[in-house]
């Protein structure tokens, strides 16, 4: 039997003054997008904030419904937001973070497996990769380079 080793790169900042000027003020776009946030049902608010190539910043936040299926997350709000808008210009970056109203999280939660595949048609769409920058509602800080770095075995047109 053969074993497939898979491996991640993230580095991990401790506090928002480690980051650049352009990733501080992104992951801060987001928390301002967090509060935005329409989570009556989870009371967990996700914010997200999308930096393009043309040096535009979109955000966005999730968005729940008693009817949870049509939710939208944060970050595929953000994406689909800045594609409509920008049809052709390229991401280069997504910075995402929360606010519960249950407890203080204090580690950076990663985006759901929709909101991966999203990055990564992003990417695609592109042929660039698109930095993440995940962050709690405070704590450390994830910089992930690409969405294969967390979602190592994606699903691709190649299938289909």
């Amino acid at each position: 039997m053969k074993q497939l080793k898979l491996e991640s790169e993230i580095k991990i900042a401790d506090h928002v003054g480690e980051l650049n000027e352009q990733d501080s003020q992104l992951l801060a776009a987001a928390k301002e997008a967090a509060k935005g946030a329409y989570a009556p049902y989870s009371h967990f608010k996700v914010g997200a904030a999308v930096l393009l190539q043309n040096g535009v910043t979109v955000i966005g936040s999730n968005q729940e419904n008693a009817a949870y299926p049509v939710t939208i997350c944060g970050e595929r709000n953000a994406i689909f937001s800045a594609s409509a808008q920008y049809p052709d210009t390229p991401i280069l970056a997504v910075a995402i973070t929360i606010i519960s109203k249950n407890k203080d999280i204090s580690r950076p939660v990663p985006p759901c497996g929709s909101c991966r595949q999203v990055i990564y048609e992003t990417e695609a769409r592109h042929q660039q990769d698109v930095r993440i920058i995940l962050q709690g509602d405070t704590g450390e800080i994830y910089l992930i380079n690409s969405v294969k770095d967390i979602f190592p075995l994606l699903f691709d047109s190649s299938y289909l």
